[in-house]
């Protein structure tokens, strides 16, 4: 029997897997779709999730699908210079979702069981029975990281308030059949409007479009050739011809979160816990980051050592910052609404992002740089990560009664790393608090 199920074989639940297997817990994922997924998807890492990755050693998996290292984000189209910020990685990486999911799906030691659709979820003081692809699985716990029409959130009838969608639109992969002439064919920051077309590989594009014939349209109703076409030929005009649409989907602005990441034995993770307007990559990177702060809390608590209120610290570091990019990617979406007062304020916003310290303050926001937690002293840059989930103590002697549980190297500045890589004690006294805080009573 597994310690730990994951619903969702997105970069989320593979990344929580990776790390839950890592710190030595036995994972099994439960995805409904029968093969990996090959949709573009979301398309751009931002530099905290770059960090995280090489210190697993999932970069150079990665690395050979990135088509582009961007050095600025965007807030709303309008460009945020990433260059001067305290990282190894000063920019985001162009890269298929698929491919990233990929990378970490090899790593795995336990394939991803596909076809097992979660239908049922059951639990009790000892663990978690979940019925998928019509099977009976049984753990300790479940991390639900199935999307943001999670299954195992509507069975569990968790709240998830918000609001809903205001506007649709279209995401789209496709080919095209005829190209204007002066047609970008390298990755550049998306603008604010409707039909930008990102050169994918293999001869697709990917676009987004938005208009008054998508707001018509029901959630439902499938994306046609057609539409795309006259989407496109609004915004290119008539040379463009699309040949086949390879994948496409309907998507609005809604804006809903979880009001608790856990549920007993079950926890929530990435779109499953939140849901937002996909502006900038920020969903594929805030589930990433959901994905590390979880998964050696929850193996600490499988073994047995975990402190008291460490899995339940998943929730109050996170929610929070969930809350922020709810908020941010819905000033966002106001200022790409084609409208003369919206438009008012997106030239007052493009002045005051011009002020270097504000753009400093969006740009370590944007990145996942700036997110820090009550009690913590920042990230550490220069830290790799331990390569079984251990804290990292540099500078000190580990204490007896931790040896084994924390992992000891040498360095000039005293520090407490946690496995998620960020500092829980920077010298001086505390040390033994942080410990216990983090790490767990001695043996």
């Amino acid at each position: 029997m597994p310690d730990v199920l994951v619903a969702g074989a997105g970069p989320t639940g593979l990344l929580t897997a990776f790390e839950l297997e890592r710190a030595g817990a036995e994972v099994l994922v439960l995805e409904r779709d029968a093969g990996p997924a090959t949709q573009s998807k979301a398309l751009g890492l931002q530099p905290r999730s770059v960090e995280v990755l090489a210190d697993r050693g999932l970069l150079a998996a990665i690395e050979p699908h990135v088509r582009a290292k961007l050095p600025a984000g965007h807030f709303s189209g309008v460009p945020i210079d990433y260059r001067d910020l305290p990282t190894r990685f000063p920019y985001q990486l162009g890269v298929e979702q698929a491919h990233v999911a990929a990378a970490i799906e090899a790593r795995l030691r336990t394939p991803v069981l596909r076809g097992a659709a979660v239908t049922a979820v059951v639990q009790d003081d000892e663990g978690v029975t979940v019925t998928a692809g019509g099977r009976e699985h049984r753990a300790g716990w479940l991390v639900a990281a199935d999307g943001g029409h999670s299954a195992v959130r509507t069975l569990l009838g968790a709240a998830f308030p918000g609001r809903p969608a205001r506007v649709s639109l279209v995401v789209a992969d496709v080919t095209l059949a005829a190209k204007p002439a002066g047609l970008a064919e390298d990755w550049q920051l998306p603008s604010s409007g409707s039909g930008y077309l990102l050169p994918l590989s293999d001869g697709r594009y990917r676009t987004i479009v938005f208009g008054e014939e998508q707001q018509r349209l029901g959630r439902d109703a499938p994306v046609t050739a057609g539409e795309v076409q006259r989407a496109l030929t609004a915004a290119h005009g008539p040379e463009i011809r699309v040949g086949d649409v390879l994948w496409a989907s309907r998507f609005g602005d809604a804006s809903r979160q979880l009001e608790r990441y856990r549920h007993g034995r079950v926890l929530f993770a990435g779109d499953a816990a939140h849901i937002h307007l996909p502006v900038g990559g920020q969903g594929l990177n805030l589930g990433l980051q959901d994905a590390v702060n979880l998964g050696w809390k929850l193996a600490a608590t499988v073994r047995g050592t975990a402190p008291d209120g460490l899995l339940d610290s998943y929730h109050d570091e996170r929610h929070p910052v969930a809350a922020r990019v709810l908020v941010s990617t819905r000033a966002q979406a106001v200022l790409g609404v084609p409208d003369p007062d919206a438009a008012a304020v997106r030239a007052v916003v493009t002045e005051l992002l011009a002020v270097p310290e504000a753009r400093r303050a969006v740009a370590a926001e944007l990145s996942g740089l700036g997110v820090t937690y009550p009690g913590i002293a920042g990230r550490a840059t220069d830290v790799p990560a331990s390569a079984d989930g251990r804290a990292v103590l540099v500078g000190a002697a580990v204490p007896a009664g931790w040896a084994g549980r924390v992992e000891g190297r040498e360095g000039a500045a005293p520090r407490l790393v946690r496995p998620d890589g960020y500092v829980a004690w920077d010298g001086g006294p505390g040390l033994d608090q942080a410990l216990r805080r983090w790490v767990g009573a001695p043996a």
